[in-house]
């Protein structure tokens, strides 16, 4: 899912990949969208995009002397899991291009699309940002610093810091790759109590006699879980390229990839939140992490056994007919007793035989283990709101 890194850089593109285009006609928006219809028509507009948080602002500017006269119009898109922005050629679409953009005559027909695979993007008219979001972890630091540190007392820090981290009205920008970067670089378990984290940040003052350049210095060496909000988010951005999950055999994933320290990395542990979402960590989860579920742990593919290496599996035990079980029943004890002195006595298990008796009153305790789990899950569950990891 794009997260704040993605929409800024998003943002950059359609700033340096429109900024000498001239755009001309209606907005195009495809039949099949959910969202609103763009009613804007110029002879000649020119687009801007600025970012904040997880949103993004598209503004259509129209030119001096353009018809029909009229004002400027914005729309704030949110990317949902899969959005973003392309400029194609204008007979060339991509597929899922949900908005477009055209340019006008005389040069050659270029489109801007938001292009959204999944469907869950969304954009409004009119360009305000969304009421219920913080300020942005990237472009407004000290607001984003007060706003988490005034109200500390909200229920959303009664929960893990995984997932406070992404409560957009705290965290507008962090997703579910920069909580796991974050929290790995500060070893935070990420099922601490959020409050508890936090509350250690007031407690934390830096000695009066220092210099400035001294205070500077030693907030750089030993950074806190906000200022870490800020500066991930920006190392990604100057990264370059489309950050997190472009296609698949862009180069300019290689560098994004390259600077994941514990997000689906190999020997990083995972489980998933109250909301189903995975995080990845590395040590204990903390106090707070789901009951009854077992962390898992990504192998390394050096690990990872190439399939020239790989054996393969046992085939499963093959049933015996009843003929079969009965004379091997009828055997005379003799027969396990002549094998070769040294010999192993190890089976091959998929040979393996269990006597009727014993498969019979096996197979009915399974079948009884099954529907009584079956006749469990249709009862609500007795376990308290928050502990399980779906």
């Amino acid at each position: 899912m794009p997260e704040g890194p993605e929409v800024h850089l998003a943002s950059h593109f359609v700033n340096e990949a429109c900024g000498g285009l001239v755009f001309g006609g209606c907005v195009e928006k495809s039949p099949i969208s959910r969202n609103p219809e763009v009613p804007f028509e110029s002879t000649a507009y020119c687009i801007s995009a600025s970012a904040r948080g997880k949103e993004l602002r598209l503004t259509l500017s129209p030119l001096p002397g353009a018809q029909p006269p009229q004002e400027p119009l914005a729309l704030v898109f949110r990317f949902g899991m899969s959005g973003s922005f392309q400029l194609v050629p204008g007979d060339a679409l991509p597929p899922h291009a949900h908005l477009r953009f055209y340019t006008a005559p005389p040069g050659p027909r270029l489109a801007l699309c938001f292009v959204d695979i999944r469907r869950f993007g969304r954009w409004d008219l009119g360009g305000e940002w969304q009421l219920d979001r913080g300020p942005c972890v990237l472009l407004e630091y000290e607001q984003f610093r007060e706003n988490v540190l005034r109200n500390l007392a909200d229920k959303a820090f009664d929960r893990p810091i995984c997932e406070a981290l992404l409560d957009q009205r705290f965290f507008n920008g962090i997703g579910n790759y920069l909580r796991a970067e974050i929290l790995f670089r500060l070893r935070i378990p990420p099922f601490e109590k959020a409050r508890t984290v936090l509350e250690a940040l007031q407690q934390r003052r830096l000695s009066p006699e220092l210099t400035l350049s001294q205070k500077i210095r030693a907030k750089l060496q030993n950074p806190d879980l906000l200022e870490l909000c800020h500066s991930v988010p920006k190392e990604v951005v100057q990264l370059g390229g489309k950050g997190y999950g472009p296609e698949s055999g862009e180069e300019d994933f290689a560098a994004f990839r390259a600077w994941l320290q514990c997000y689906g990395v190999p020997g990083m542990s995972s489980l998933r939140d109250r909301h189903g979402r995975t995080i990845w960590f590395q040590g204990d989860p903390g106090p707070l992490a789901p009951k009854g579920c077992k962390s898992r742990q990504k192998k390394s593919k050096a690990t990872q056994l190439s399939p020239e290496d790989r054996v393969e599996d046992p085939p499963p035990p093959r049933r015996t007919s009843a003929r079969i079980q009965k004379t091997q029943r009828d055997l005379p004890e003799k027969t396990t007793t002549q094998q070769p002195e040294g010999s192993s006595l190890q089976q091959d298990p998929g040979a393996f035989t269990v006597p009727n008796k014993g498969r019979k009153k096996r197979r009915q305790a399974t079948t009884g283990h099954r529907r009584l789990q079956k006749i469990k899950g249709d009862t609500p569950s007795s376990e308290p709101e928050g502990t399980s990891a779906s």
